[in-house]
């Protein structure tokens, strides 16, 4: 009987982390035969566990969603991840996940050993999160329905919403979720358009039903992260830019976020940087604040808005000192010059 118990807690733990199984990998994974396998499957059902079988040579075993949320089998470093991302949820940028993630902890947490109890209140003690406030909250079931069709391979339906507030309807085979420190983004292959595209998660408004199912495609990038950020940070723009910067790739990256460019090392004690703005002015106003040594790889245009800015503030600093306003310096407040599509 403990074999017996021991081995569906096991079954019931490949289930939970695999989307579909077929009989003949179950059972060489639990050592058993397909028709333990069969067995082991009707005893999970009759304890509440909704698995879905389909027949054929392509099909398989699956755990599919039921009335009530069946027990999760987590082990301890899975569970101490969970209490901890619930912890740093509120700064995810998903709307109404803050007060959702206190309940989902406080159950967590009432349940752990004490071991993992003291794991986690350890992190959480002497941890303090930097997290800032989402740009753009997206809506929870959103996102979910959004890495459901990633996961499923399946075609997505949505209306999209662009920066100017113009709706259109799209059909995209949906690859991957990106998400920066404020921001979601979906990386898909537009089907209309025929090309690959980045649109913001929370100007997306899903439009089922759904499907159908598609070959995967070759990712735009091996790298999606670096791909989504060049996107927002330049490719979007008319103006654009690439600067050497005189410190490390990872000095500069200390400085320069995923939504301010795209850097790459280039030798040991420098770096390039690839980004964008609404003019060159702006970006010229967005690499001097900074803090950077740096020069104008291209577009050699820049570096005569670069001239005009330090005239412009050299003629600040005279008119200052000849009336008496200090001329010892200037002070600027500098933003982020990139956006997303």
């Amino acid at each position: 009987m403990l074999e017996t118990s021991a081995r569906l807690l096991r079954l019931l733990s490949l289930l939970q982390a695999h989307r579909e199984w077929s009989g003949a990998d179950l059972a060489q994974r639990l050592g058993v035969t397909p028709r333990t396998v069969r067995r082991d499957v009707d005893r999970l059902r009759e304890l509440g566990y909704p698995v879905n079988a389909s027949p054929g040579t392509g099909g398989g075993y699956q755990l599919g969603a039921g009335a009530a949320l069946p027990p999760l089998l987590l082990d301890d470093d899975e569970a101490v991840a969970v209490a901890v991302g619930l912890r740093t949820a509120a700064g995810s940028g998903i709307e109404g996940v803050g007060e959702t993630s206190v309940g989902a902890l406080a159950k967590l947490e009432q349940v752990l050993p004490d071991r993992l109890r003291r794991r986690v209140s350890a992190l959480n003690t002497f941890t303090v999160p930097m997290l800032r406030a989402p740009r753009s909250p997206v809506d929870p079931s959103v996102l979910t329905e959004l890495a459901a069709a990633c996961r499923d391979s399946e075609r997505l339906r949505f209306a999209y919403r662009d920066h100017s507030g113009a709706t259109t309807r799209r059909t995209v085979e949906p690859h991957r979720l990106v998400c920066t420190e404020r921001r979601w983004y979906l990386v898909a292959w537009d089907v209309d358009r025929d090309a690959w595209r980045t649109f913001r998660a929370d100007r997306i408004e899903p439009r089922p039903p759904h499907g159908p199912r598609f070959p995967p495609r070759t990712p735009p990038a091996e790298d999606l992260a670096a791909y989504v950020s060049e996107g927002v940070s330049s490719r979007v723009y008319a103006a654009r830019a690439v600067i050497r910067l005189h410190v490390p790739a990872a000095e500069a990256a200390a400085v320069v976020g995923p939504l301010d460019g795209v850097l790459e090392p280039d030798g040991e004690s420098a770096c390039l940087l690839r980004t964008g703005g609404t003019s060159l002015d702006v970006l010229a106003v967005h690499v001097a604040m900074m803090g950077l040594e740096f020069e104008v790889v291209e577009p050699a245009e820049l570096t005569g808005h670069l001239a005009a800015i330090r005239d412009r503030f050299s003629r600040a600093l005279d008119r200052s000192a000849r009336s008496g306003g200090g001329g010892t310096g200037a002070a600027a407040a500098g933003g982020n010059c990139a956006g997303e599509s």
